[in-house]
């Protein structure tokens, strides 16, 4: 054998253990989930019934909405704080709207929703891929002025039960075959990005964009187009659930969803979502909504402190983030010796 076979077969067999976890990364992370759930189970019998598995899903349906477009802002290299800000403004519009004109088919409203969310998404897009901003400054940024605008709107005022007609809240309470509406809705986007980040052209070019922005704008690619554009998604997306959060809680505040921007980058983290750009799946986003919804279900069922749930999720996530830069380093390093010399 010789020298150079020899080094080739030391290649091959030189696979780390971080580059297996990477092929299989969404395997280990559903028998987490499934692990988490025995346990829980064990520890309280009412875990596996259908009202509580109906709440977990429904509890984690918006999140796990607002995390598909998260993954495409991650994967493009950006990152979006003004989503619970955006949500927040959109509900409240709607919440007025129908306040005002309880007569209102709920569509109109998620109509008005989501186009205030690609409104509010199209700024923040713009001041990333045209003025060059930092994505965190410029969507710290908009949070900010979308929440004040939220408060200006409704003059500090709530949006009460009593002032939302029952066709509005029936877009989240009702229910299809037993299960609530918006987990069909939830289920229909998890279909659709899948459709769009893997097989249409537009999806591809969003994941080269986020490999490489030099590399995709030298084979001709609109980087500034595409980075625009899935800002533009994730206002949509933070629109629409705006109108599904103010209908399913009944209630439209000025600090709606509040901080709630850190549950949608934690669940896109969980998933494998490389936090630096240019990986991603929609399967392992829902993994990591489900986790994320699985531990919040949980945890209290086993009386859980407040203070440990907080821990354990927070441990749990950063355990997911070192695992990810593992991963992707040593892929990367392999990549790279195997690449023919």
């Amino acid at each position: 054998m010789s020298a150079s076979e020899g080094y080739a077969k030391t290649r091959d067999s030189g696979e780390t253990l971080f580059a297996r976890i990477g092929k299989f990364r969404e395997v280990g992370l559903f028998v987490f989930i499934i692990l988490v759930m025995l346990f829980t189970q064990w520890k309280n019998s009412n875990f596996f019934t259908f009202e509580n598995i109906d709440d977990l899903l429904a509890n984690a349906s918006i999140l796990g909405i607002l995390a598909l477009g998260m993954m495409l802002v991650i994967i493009a290299r950006g990152i979006d704080l003004s989503i619970g800000a955006t949500l927040a403004l959109s509900g409240m519009l709607a919440a007025l709207t129908i306040a005002e004109h309880p007569t209102l088919s709920p569509w109109i409203a998620v109509l008005l929703g989501t186009a205030i969310g690609v409104v509010c998404g199209a700024f923040v897009g713009v001041t990333v891929s045209v003025f060059g901003v930092l994505p965190i400054i410029a969507s710290l940024g908009m949070m900010y002025v979308f929440r004040a605008l939220t408060y200006l709107v409704s003059g500090r005022r709530w949006v009460s039960a009593y002032q939302m007609s029952d066709a509005f809240k029936d877009m989240a309470t009702g229910r299809w075959f037993g299960i609530r509406h918006y987990i069909f809705i939830a289920l229909a986007f998890y279909v659709a990005f899948y459709y769009f980040t893997n097989h249409t052209r537009t999806g591809r070019r969003i994941y080269a964009v986020g490999s490489s922005p030099e590399s995709a704008a030298i084979s001709g690619i609109r980087t500034r187009w595409i980075t625009w554009l899935v800002y533009v998604v994730m206002g949509a997306i933070s629109g629409f659930c705006g109108v599904l959060w103010v209908a399913k809680f009944a209630s439209a505040q000025g600090d709606t969803a509040s901080g709630y921007e850190m549950n949608v980058i934690a669940a896109c983290v969980l998933g494998g979502v490389n936090i630096n750009g240019g990986s991603g799946k929609v399967g392992g986003v829902l993994l990591g909504t489900l986790l994320l919804g699985t531990l919040n279900n949980a945890l209290p069922m086993i009386n859980m402190s407040v203070f440990w749930q907080n821990a354990i999720q927070g441990a749990i996530i950063l355990f997911a983030i070192i695992v990810n830069t593992l991963v992707k380093r040593n892929v990367d390093r392999s990549n790279l010796i195997r690449r023919p010399i």
